[in-house]
């Protein structure tokens, strides 16, 4: 299924490193195929190595996992470690054996969310670090620094008409049907759309056992393929549940088992007072917006001919280059949605304590103040609280919006900064 283009420095790679430094456990967690082994491997090439896609050796750690533990070298690499998630808690006693709490013991890769495994009881809070690596970000790709959100909350991000540099490289359509799996870089439209075909088929056909008991992962398969025709839209269960035929008990599981997969992403709803964000609908976004044209038959002459086509797989290829950033920036940053009664909507909110600021993003080239309706809405909610907003566009300017603190930029900024 791989390809093998060229080794794409990653920007977490300063983050993980420094967690190496000094934590006993670091775990890499991210969707299979994103680069965590290769990542890691050149991360910590002088530690042995012990890969869990061999099921001999799943049965063996799976069967004794503390004289499994016990017997590894002092260094170690373990790679898909939510295959034999028994091991975490003999990782743990091992950590709590050591009186020095050496930096950098456990190098763990997992192609599954290791916070949300219903089968790790035990905690290695205080000695784990955890780094999500996304598929590759546009900035990346493009061998650029990846400073966007720290410029923005540098306060640095400026209006500039006219001057500005041209987006190289594809087009925005191109970028959103490619999305970031670094096997996809040299393929072709055709080849990737196999590629992607084939990715979804070993990721639901064969990693879903690790993470949930799944009754027919053809219907997991509808599910996501539904939700990537609903890109961006408010989460209801219900809903959900008639159109693929499904009790919601059952949409929920599933759900949940796409997120532990890393396929899908939740964003709860933001509210100023954090005990009603739980009881509100989330918005879902499949993580890689390349899976979601697949998925969506859409090519890039389709979302060129189609704004609103454009619009939703933008907005989920937007939040995921903020996520990302997030990760080597500053990972006290939170992500939310916003919408209230009145269905004034704000696409992504982020917050770090109370300080909050607002994206929305429009697939058009020439961004108007009332497009920003939903950040205005947001800064009078916030008070004083509002850090900024950016109103993401496809044009070429970076404009203001009549709130000093709120700006409309190029969406070609996340990868040009």
């Amino acid at each position: 299924m791989a390809a093998h283009p060229s080794f794409v420095p990653r920007l977490l790679s300063t983050a993980i490193e420094r967690d190496l430094s000094y934590m006993p456990v670091v775990a890499v967690i991210g969707p299979r195929q994103s680069g965590k082994t290769t990542l890691a491997r050149r991360l910590a090439s002088d530690r042995a190595y012990i890969s869990f896609d061999d099921d001999p050796t799943v049965r063996a750690a799976a069967m004794d996992p503390g004289r499994f533990v016990a017997a590894l070298p002092r260094r170690v690499t373990l790679d898909e470690i939510q295959r034999v998630p028994q091991l975490l808690p003999a990782i743990k006693g091992s950590v709590d054996r050591d009186r020095d709490r050496e930096p950098g013991r456990f190098l763990l890769t997992g192609s599954a969310n290791l916070l949300l495994l219903p089968r790790v009881t035990e905690s290695l809070a205080g000695r784990m670090a955890i780094a999500d690596l996304q598929p590759l970000t546009e900035a990346e790709k493009e061998g650029r620094p990846g400073k966007f959100l720290r410029l923005l909350l540098d306060g640095a991000i400026r209006p500039r008409v006219g001057g500005g540099p041209a987006d190289a490289g594809p087009s925005l359509e191109e970028r959103l049907v490619a999305g970031g799996y670094p096997s996809v870089l040299p393929l072709t439209p055709a080849t990737t759309r196999a590629w992607h075909r084939q990715y979804l088929r070993t990721v639901i056909e064969r990693d879903v056992r690790d993470v949930a008991r799944i009754r027919d992962a053809g219907e997991l398969g509808r599910l996501l393929a539904l939700l990537a025709n609903r890109k961006g839209r408010l989460f209801r269960a219900a809903s959900l549940a008639g159109d693929v035929d499904l009790h919601r008990s059952t949409v929920e599981h599933y759900l949940s088992a796409l997120e532990r997969l890393f396929l899908v992403r939740r964003l709860p709803a933001w509210h100023r007072s954090p005990g009603r964000r739980l009881i509100r609908s989330p918005k879902v976004h499949l993580v890689d917006s390349g899976l979601a044209a697949t998925l969506a038959a859409l090519t890039a002459p389709d979302l060129a001919g189609n704004r609103d086509l454009l619009g939703h797989l933008l907005e989920s290829l937007v939040v995921q280059q903020l996520i990302a950033q997030a990760a080597w920036t500053d990972p006290d940053l939170e992500f939310w949605h916003y919408r209230d009664k009145d269905q004034v909507e704000v696409d992504l909110v982020m917050t770090r304590g109370a300080r909050t600021w607002g994206f929305e993003i429009k697939a058009g080239s020439s961004p108007s103040p009332g497009d920003g309706r939903g950040l205005a809405r947001l800064a009078e909610r916030c008070g004083k609280d509002f850090a900024g907003g950016i109103l993401f566009h496809t044009g070429p300017d970076i404009l203001p919006l009549g709130d000093a603190r709120m700006l409309a930029a190029p969406v070609a900024e996340l990868w040009r900064r």
